[in-house]
């Protein structure tokens, strides 16, 4: 019996089933293609979302002060108790706030944040090297920031200098009694009313001058009429709240706690990297009458 005729009937359907496996195999490559490469364009795109705030840097992490904090602008406006920023939207402070704006090595005392020197209140601290036979010290920018303000008055004759700085975070910092500045800043001062003796009133700046974290700022500190006394001042303040201290009424009442300085004074000891924060709390206090006592530092 001839089947060959058999034979031709059932090769056509099983090309087909063929060709339709085919087709399906071809689809699914196609189907898992395009969710493999939607998946992965979404991940991009969460990425690319997640960009812009990449320089906000979590206060918690250990991030290194010489980091530039942000690229973006900040305009910092004077008001009648402080500063105020341009925008709500500012970067977090590194962690450690600050660089120590000064070798250690031979600083041999702290003068403390928050009390009286000679007659006046004094919010601000600074370093004492008491066995220097010079006045050369070299003073460092200790924040990324720009300069807000600053003044050049006389000390018995002899000419020095101050600056505030506001970082991109609201942390202000001022350099005062300053000797001989960098050429940056010498141009910076030479633009500032003639001194006068004592007179130490700021003049804002405007437009701000940017700094960068570790430039040189001054090469010489103190005065040296009379013999060599190497010091220089410096004073972190919070320009975006008022600190502790200002929270009694009484202690705010005092025309000395002035609202733009003393009352966002901060103790800066715990914003140095540790190990310098630890060799600042171990040094003597300056002041032989205030010592270590503060209104700031506990």
């Amino acid at each position: 019996m001839e089947t060959v005729p058999e034979e031709k009937s059932n090769k056509r359907p099983t090309k087909y089933i063929v060709l339709a496996i085919i087709a399906i195999f071809a689809l699914a490559i196609g189907f898992f293609g395009v969710t493999s490469f939607q998946n992965k364009q979404k991940t991009n795109d969460q990425k690319e979302v997640s960009r812009p705030n990449d320089w906000k840097e979590d206060t918690n992490n250990q991030k290194d002060p010489e980091e530039k904090t942000s690229t973006n602008k900040v305009t910092w406006m004077p008001t009648a108790d402080g500063w105020q920023a341009s925008t709500s939207d500012l970067p977090s402070c590194p962690n450690p706030v600050i660089k120590t704006p000064v070798d250690l090595t031979n600083v041999t005392s702290i003068l403390y944040p928050g009390q009286t020197r000679g007659g006046d209140y004094k919010p601000h601290g600074g370093f004492r090297f008491n066995n220097a036979t010079s006045s050369e010290v070299t003073v460092a920018a200790p924040m990324d920031a720009v300069v807000v303000n600053g003044s050049r008055y006389l000390v018995g004759g002899e000419l020095q200098y101050v600056f505030d700085f506001i970082s991109p975070c609201g942390m202000m910092y001022r350099l005062g009694h300053l000797l001989t500045l960098d050429p940056k800043y010498q141009k910076i001062a030479d633009s500032f009313p003639q001194a006068k003796e004592e007179d130490s009133r700021t003049e804002n700046l405007d437009p701000p001058i940017e700094v960068t974290i570790g430039e040189t700022i001054a090469t010489e500190v103190g005065v040296t009429k009379g013999g060599i006394n190497a010091f220089f001042d410096f004073g972190v303040y919070n320009v975006l709240i008022k600190n502790e201290a200002s929270q009694s009424a009484a202690w705010a009442a005092k025309p000395e706690h002035d609202p733009i300085l003393a009352q966002h004074a901060l103790c800066w000891f715990d914003m140095l990297p540790k190990e310098d924060a630890v060799k600042v709390k171990s040094l003597p206090g300056a002041d032989a009458v205030a010592g270590k006592t503060s209104d700031f530092c506990k």
